[in-house]
């Protein structure tokens, strides 16, 4: 780094510096890893994979750290913060890497507190207060205060994986300042490790305490007083003309906070760490303030046909004392509009929506809430809005929120070079100059040939705005520099500011010398340097000399080799290098924890391991196909057992991940190029060929199911095949599913039947469970429908998909779909009682063939209860009074591919009482639970959703998934029924 990054003239940061560059070289990096690791409790992580998947956040920024730590309290930090402030090595404080200007990125040994320094250490009902670690995420800090009617205010939309920690750090607000203003002023006391390892307490202090403490020649706690006198002293007026008037702000230091506080003669030293970014000091514990929730809230959706008429209509929207007015554009509307999880919700917006504003009220009943609402669109519909919606009830409140909350990673899942890039996203602007600005914005904009995105935080000023660069090109750097400097010549002409929500980091750090002038650029870099002399605390950032262009993530010397030709169908721009490439660590798939709901990431939920998460896994796919690791290493054993393995292709991400990333998918594509490099084993050869082995088993059925019993049998497999003894192994039957159908005669005419079905027979239906193919028959005919077996088919092919076997896997789809496809011309349906394989038929066909035959065939499969759901069969049938209480887990790729809902509904109509639990993957998956070495991991899985059930007061569970059931099974020695077997007992 370059040496402007601290004080210079001799200073002995300079010689720190040189030590640091010597003893940090890659063969020296075994030796601080040793010491590390003699010295904490903590984990240490210097591997090169560790390495790799912290030298991203959430911003365009990539910097490989020296290592990471995994800190188990307070002495750890010290320990670490000690060794590394004798060796000159910087160090780099982190949370949950969900940073968009790149201030978690450094060159530097990372802490990352999220694994162990997690916990709420006390709650105090009576004060309002709370006292936290700074690993634990602002959702698991309000979950564990929401019994107490009680909240940490903050709330940026990524809650459920932002650190408090991260809070702290960058001072972070949310959709909600224009009631609660930001971290700043809930932070009350926190204990802090300094540069040199020293623990002490910031929390308020008199001013004149602070002046008889303060010793310029003194030990480094008293030369950081010392700085903060002269500050309060010598610099206000200063300080107050060069900061703008602005409920957000969060560029440089918190100096306008801290001489504001000194006028009372108390300042709170804590507050003065807010928003510093991990460059002053390492926060260790906090104590916040708490706010009460409100009683309840509504929101209306103000619709208009410009975003300018939007922003015009602001001011106005404010005198109703809104909590928050946030805003959507047309960009990012068209992109939500083609997303999976948010197609349905832009589809209710009134045609002709250029933009709309969510205005959200707070209210003390629901008499309150209401009027408030019609007040509003009393007085503003028909000026500037030309319509207006309404949400009382809380799930459509929180579907429209979830849509606005994902804007950034909905922006950013386009998969070309472009992308809406993060870089002056979030400039703040009093709001009665928002329209003049954004008018003026849109044009710099033109004069750069490009166009961006409007959304978010219009109420205090705050407008995240994303313009579509491509940094792959040096031109298309240097117009991102550009635009970032006509947006904060912008920003100081309207009295704004440059950050007013994510803070400087590496995107903006440059800019605070033009928007608060030379002398208060000074002032910050002379603070900084008295916290931390030797400049090792996140060097670089807030006052550093972080270049906005150096360091992208994607930049001119991008390259992208695969090593193979991608076998599956990618239509996404840029194909599979897209795919991969589209992960931009927004860590969505590490906010899904207990508490928080979907399906993404089951295996992060289980281990808390980044390398586990969808963002870990994306992120080493991408730098194992961009030269930053080792050419081929995809293919490696290493890799494919570290990285891709522990993913249970359970599809979650593909529709959680408001990008879509489809780490299912690109798996399959890494170990079929695996295969093809090494070979497949012996287990994996079996079950990507399950049906054959379940045709043998039933053909040799009762004696292949007392096999299993023999005593050491399971042993023998384990030892000799790798499936673990534990597990409970598949029953077969004698006489299979096709077996009974063809030895009936069908109760419906065809010629007189409502409708033509061609009832696929499943491997495990067939052979493990004909009696779900019987309850399937029998509902479906009790409705008037006529059923076949399909000729000429063969297994769905799914065993082999989630293998990695693809060859065998579109020989399967191939042939199904030519089989199916005549009968489905003709008006056929075809329906499937397992859901993995009603989703093979429904999605992963279209990976694997193109044309008109595998579409018909996709349109025209259904689950079974899907079907009858759908088609409103049930109407047709009589059902007995069962007064029974189900829970109800569904199967992972129905959710992903948002048919789950279905089930539900039909067993509702029969009469039984449903709880369906918000769960992830059972941990099953498959095959993946069956394997000896994948055990401990599903089982770990599954404890989740048995929590889940635990907590639940259903009679008995459902669940349509063959592996759930087996899961659950093999926890409560009962496997549960397929909700169609449930319908079936149902019919009169």
């Amino acid at each position: 780094m370059a040496t402007n990054d601290r004080p210079t003239d001799g200073d002995p940061a300079i010689d720190s510096r040189a030590e640091y560059n010597y003893r940090t070289e890659t063969a020296d990096r075994p030796a601080l890893t040793a010491a590390l690791e003699a010295r904490v409790d903590g984990e240490v992580r210097f591997d090169e994979y560790s390495r790799e998947m912290y030298a991203t956040d959430a911003s365009a920024y990539e910097v490989l750290p020296i290592g990471v730590v995994y800190p188990t309290g307070t002495d750890d930090v010290t320990t670490v913060m000690s060794y590394c402030s004798e060796r000159g090595i910087p160090v780099l404080p982190r949370g949950g890497g969900t940073s968009l200007a790149g201030q978690t990125v450094n060159e530097a040994v990372v802490l990352d507190f999220t694994r162990y320094m997690d916990d709420v250490t006390r709650v105090d009902p009576g004060s309002g207060r709370a006292r936290a670690q700074p690993g634990v995420t602002i959702g698991e800090l309000n979950r564990t205060l929401e019994p107490h009617g009680l909240k940490f205010a903050p709330d940026p939309s990524t809650a459920d994986r932002s650190a408090l920690g991260g809070a702290i750090g960058n001072n972070t607000t949310g959709a909600h300042s224009l009631k609660y203003g930001k971290t700043d002023a809930y932070v009350e006391e926190a204990e802090v490790v300094l540069s040199d390892g020293t623990v002490t307490t910031f929390g308020e202090i008199a001013v004149d305490d602070l002046r008889a403490s303060a010793d310029p020649d003194g030990e480094l706690l008293e030369r950081i007083y010392g700085a903060v006198v002269r500050i309060i002293d010598d610099e206000s007026e200063a300080i107050e003309a060069a900061y703008p008037t602005l409920k957000r702000n969060v560029s440089g230091y918190n100096l306008d906070v801290l001489v504001d506080e000194a006028a009372t003669g108390t300042v709170n030293l804590a507050r003065l760490l807010v928003g510093s970014e991990g460059t002053l000091g390492i926060v260790t514990e906090a104590e916040v303030s708490l706010e009460p929730i409100p009683n309840t809230k509504s929101v209306a959706v103000l619709c208009y046909r410009s975003l300018l008429d939007a922003m015009d209509d602001v001011d106005a929207i404010l005198d109703h004392d809104p909590a928050a007015v946030e805003v959507m554009d047309d960009v990012l509307l068209d992109l939500a509009r083609d997303t999976e999880e948010f197609a349905d919700v832009v589809g209710i917006l009134p045609e002709g929506t250029s933009s709309f504003l969510l205005v959200e009220f707070y209210a003390a009943d629901d008499a309150d809430r209401r009027e408030t609402v019609e007040r509003l669109i009393d007085d503003r519909e028909g000026e500037l809005a030309f319509d207006a919606l309404t949400a009382y009830d809380e799930q459509r409140q929180q579907r429209l929120w979830k849509m606005r909350k994902a804007s950034t990673p909905i922006l950013l899942s386009r998969t070309g070079d472009e992308k809406h890039i993060a870089f002056i996203e979030d400039i703040a602007i009093p709001p009665e100059h928002l329209s003049d600005y954004i008018a003026d914005f849109q044009a710099a904009m033109e004069d750069h040939d490009t166009f961006g995105s409007f959304y978010a935080h219009a109420g205090p000023g705050c407008i995240h705005i994303r313009p579509l660069v491509n940094t792959k090109t040096t031109e298309g750097v240097e117009t991102m520099e550009s635009i970032s400097d006509d947006a904060t010549d912008l920003a100081v002409k309207y009295g704004g500011s440059v950050s007013g929500e994510h803070g400087d980091g590496r995107a903006r750090t440059q800019w605070n010398r033009k928007l608060y002038g030379e002398h208060v650029w000074q002032l910050f870099r002379d603070l900084k340097t008295a916290f931390d002399p030797n400049w090792l605390l996140n060097p670089g950032t807030v006052c550093g000399d972080h270049d906005m262009t150096e360091h992208l993530r994607f930049g001119p010397d991008s390259r992208f080799e695969a090593g193979f030709d991608p076998v599956l169908n990618w239509d996404n721009e840029n194909g599979f290098q897209g795919m991969v490439e589209l992960c931009h660590g927004c860590g969505g798939c590490r906010g899904s924890q207990a508490g928080t709901g979907g399906v993404m990431c089951p295996t992060y939920r289980a281990t808390q391991e980044e390398i586990t998460s969808t963002r870990g896994r994306a992120n080493m796919l991408r730098q194992a196909m961009t030269g930053d690791l080792p050419p081929e290493e995809a293919f490696s054993d290493e890799f494919v057992t570290e990285v891709m393995d522990l993913c249970v292709g359970c599809k979650g991400c593909s529709k959680d991940c408001p990008s879509e990333v489809d780490m299912a998918k690109l798996k399959a594509e890494v170990e079929h190029e695996y295969h093809e490099r090494h070979g497949a084993s012996v287990r994996d050869g079996l079950f990507a060929n399950i049906g054959t082995l379940s045709k043998l088993g039933s053909a040799t059925a009762p004696l292949s199911n007392y096999a299993s019993k023999v005593p050491g049998a399971r042993t023998v497999l384990e030892k000799t095949i790798g499936i673990a003894r534990e597990r409970s192994l598949p029953t077969f039957h004698r006489e299979t599913f096709v077996d009974w159908f063809e030895s009936r005669e069908s109760r419906v005419d065809p010629d007189a039947a409502e409708r033509n079905v061609l009832l696929f027979p499943d491997v495990y239906t067939t052979y493990n469970a004909p009696e779900i193919g019987k309850a399937a028959v029998r509902v479906l005919e009790a409705a008037g429908v006529h059923v076949e077996l399909p000729d000429g088919v063969t297994s769905s092919g799914r065993p082999a998909f989630s293998k990695g076997f693809l060859v065998d896997a579109r020989e399967r789809a191939d042939r199904n779909v030519n089989a199916l496809v005549p009968r489905v011309r003709d008006g056929w349906d075809v329906v499937v009682c397992e859901p993995s394989d009603a989703v093979m038929f429904q999605s992963e066909y279209r990976d694997l063939l193109t044309g008109n035959d595998v579409d018909e065939v996709a349109e025209s499969t259904y689950g079974v209860c899907e079907y009858v759901d759908v088609h409103r069969l049930d109407e047709a049938l009589e059902f007995r009074a069962v007064g029974e209480q189900l829970t109800y887990h569904g199967h992972c790729h129905q959710k992903a591919t948002g048919k789950d809902h279905h089930a539900v509904g039909v067993l509702r109509r029969a009469g039984y009482g449903v709880d369906p639990l918000d769960s992830s993957c059972c941990g099953m998956a498959g095959s993946f639970g069956y394997e000896a070495e994948h055990y401990s991991m599903s089982r770990a899985i599954g404890r989740l959703l048995f929590d889940q059930i635990e907590a639940g007061d259903g009679d008995s569970i459902v669940a349509p998934g063959a592996s759930c059931r087996t899961q659950i099974g093999d926890e409560y020695d009962d496997n549960p029924p397929h909700p169609v077997t449930k319908l079936a007992d149902a019919l009169a």
